[in-house]
């Protein structure tokens, strides 16, 4: 198979669909690789590396999309990206198609193949290759909080942990997932007093037990609940995630102006629409907003800041999927693999994702019955 691995064009999106080793594994395997000039330069791997790994490097990504069968990136197409779809061609890529009615729209006509790492799921009904970048943004929400809540970020000038004789910040945590306990690992690891909420019960008892001990609540996701330790935290972090649906907007207006002046709300949910009502996407180059004198952060592509570590993470977990795709072809991969088949989002012109057609209100096709039609 034909693959191309484009250069990221997001703010400040360095990471990179596929490293040198594992491009080198691909050619090894008999496909042919084509990797945009400067590529993997946000993670140190220079076009040579590639090269000595079996690549071609083309100039351009207009050259990169056309020459491809399959197109292996990190984040979604941006709008010129998606321009250079072309019918029939694999796309696997993060999508988060849920509050993005244009991408969708964009994709629907492309009639392209659109495989989004996020859907994908396993045996045990988790998010495998949502994993490793939900792990990388929960450890750097508490960072970017940390750092919010400085004075020179427009914070209320709060130490983390505190210091001897002065309270730590009070750190609250909407959502017990990966995202959610990654974020509390690092919140308490700084010595910060921390609330983590969420419906399940199992995960409160897990949460409970494991990190026995040390300066931790779990509380059951009411709304009083949530009202209470929004009103009283330093530092919110939203971690909720329905997959391939848009996040829930659990933390309302009149609890962001409850917060004190200068207090922090971190949405790790911004991806898929936000879980805050006052989320809006913000960049790295400009990752902040205060709204009713709370500082907002939103970025939507966190793991983008640390991109060696996150592509990593990231080609570990999604390396074995790709070469699925490259070995069988996209219709025996995903067709004898119902998790696999999770991923479909999009399909030759058809919405094939459930919880994508439901948020935008598009009709939903059953994938495996369009697959097997064509076999």
């Amino acid at each position: 198979m034909r693959i191309g691995v484009p250069k990221e064009i997001k703010n400040h999106e360095y990471r990179v669909g596929l490293t040198p080793e594992n491009v080198s594994e691909l050619v090894r395997q008999g496909h042919v690789l084509y990797v945009e000039t400067g590529a993997g330069h946000g993670i140190g791997a220079k076009d040579v590396a590639y090269m000595r790994a079996g690549a071609e490097i083309l100039p351009t990504a207009e050259e990169i999309f056309a020459e491809s069968e399959m197109i292996i990136k990190v984040k979604e197409p941006l709008a010129a990206e998606r321009k250079m779809l072309r019918a029939g061609q694999i796309l696997f890529t993060f999508l988060h198609l849920a509050p993005d009615p244009e991408q969708t729209d964009d994709l629907i006509k492309s009639e392209a193949i659109c495989i989004a790492y996020e859907t994908i799921t396993n045996i045990s009904g988790t998010l495998p290759l949502l994993k490793p970048m939900s792990q990388v943004a929960g450890r750097l929400s508490v960072q970017a909080g940390a750092y919010a809540l400085q004075k020179q970020s427009s914070g209320a000038g709060v130490l983390l942990g505190g210091v001897p004789g002065v309270a730590p910040a009070r750190v609250t945590i909407i959502g017990g997932g990966v995202v959610g306990e990654n974020a509390m690992q690092m919140a308490l690891g700084l010595g910060a007093d921390v609330a983590i909420l969420d419906k399940n019960l199992n995960v409160l008892e897990r949460l409970s037990t494991q990190y026995r001990g040390q300066n931790l609540k779990t509380l059951y996701a009411s709304k009083a609940a949530l009202e209470e330790t929004v009103e009283d935290a330093d530092l919110v972090i939203g971690a909720v995630l329905i997959a391939g649906a848009a996040a829930p907007k659990l933390v309302t207006i009149p609890m962001i102006k409850s917060m004190r002046a200068g207090s922090v709300l971190v949405d790790v949910a911004i991806d898929q629409g936000g879980c805050f009502e006052t989320s809006k996407p913000t960049t790295h180059s400009s990752p902040t907003y205060i709204m009713h004198d709370v500082v907002h952060y939103c970025v939507a592509n966190m793991p983008g800041a640390v991109p060696r570590t996150s592509t990593y993470a990231l080609n570990n977990a999604t390396f074995p999927y790709i070469e699925r795709l490259a070995n069988q072809g996209y219709k025996k991969a995903l067709q004898y693999d119902a998790h696999f088949m999770n991923g479909l989002n999009i399909y030759r012109g058809k919405v094939t994702c459930k919880s994508v057609a439901t948020s935008l209100n598009h009709y939903f096709h059953e994938p495996l019955s369009l697959i097997s039609g064509e076999i």
